[in-house]
C-alpha cells in the first residue's frame, strides 16, 4: 500500500509541475510566410495522375524504381518543385484490343497546386512524357477543387 501511496504522490507531483509551467507557447496550425506553400487558398486543385509501371505479378519486367525516380526528376519534380506525393498503387487496365484487364503495378502521382493554364498544361506535358517514354495509350487523370493550407 505505501507503495502505491508514494507512486501517487510522485504522479500528482508531476501533475502540478506542468500545470505550473505556464501555458504551451501558440503555434499556427499552417505555414506563414512562405508563398509557395500559403496558409489559405483560393482556386487550387488536386490533381491525381496513375501511371502503368508494368504487370504486377513480374516486378522484373516494365518500368524499375530508378526509371521510375528519373522520370519523376527530369518531367516532374522540374515543373512542380515546391512538392508533390507519389503513391505505390496496384490498378488494372483493359485496353481497346484487349479481352481481359491487365494487372499493373502502378504510380499515383498526387499534385495539389494553383489552378492556372499554365500549370493545366505542365500537367499535360507529364502525361505527354510518360506515353512517349512507355508507350502506354494513357495517364489517368482526376482533377478536383481543392481547400488547402500548409
Amino acid at each position: 500500500m505505501r507503495i502505491h501511496r508514494s507512486l501517487l504522490v510522485a504522479v500528482l507531483a508531476c501533475q502540478l509541475a506542468a500545470c505550473a509551467s505556464g501555458p504551451a507557447p501558440s503555434v499556427s496550425s499552417t505555414l506563414q510566410g512562405d508563398a509557395a506553400h500559403p496558409a489559405q487558398t483560393q482556386a487550387w486543385v488536386d490533381t491525381r495522375l496513375y501511371f502503368g509501371l508494368g504487370p504486377a505479378d513480374h516486378p522484373e519486367q516494365g518500368i524499375s524504381e530508378a526509371q521510375w525516380r528519373a522520370f519523376l526528376d527530369k518531367e516532374v519534380s522540374s515543373r512542380f518543385p515546391d512538392g508533390l506525393s507519389v503513391i505505390d498503387v496496384y490498378g488494372q487496365w483493359q485496353g481497346k484490343q484487349e479481352t481481359s484487364p491487365e494487372r499493373l503495378h502502378s504510380k499515383m502521382l498526387v499534385i495539389y497546386y494553383p489552378d492556372t493554364s499554365e500549370n493545366r498544361s505542365k500537367i499535360e506535358a507529364i502525361r505527354v512524357a510518360w506515353k512517349q517514354r512507355t508507350g502506354d495509350q494513357s495517364v489517368l487523370r482526376v482533377t478536383q477543387p481543392a481547400d488547402v493550407s500548409f
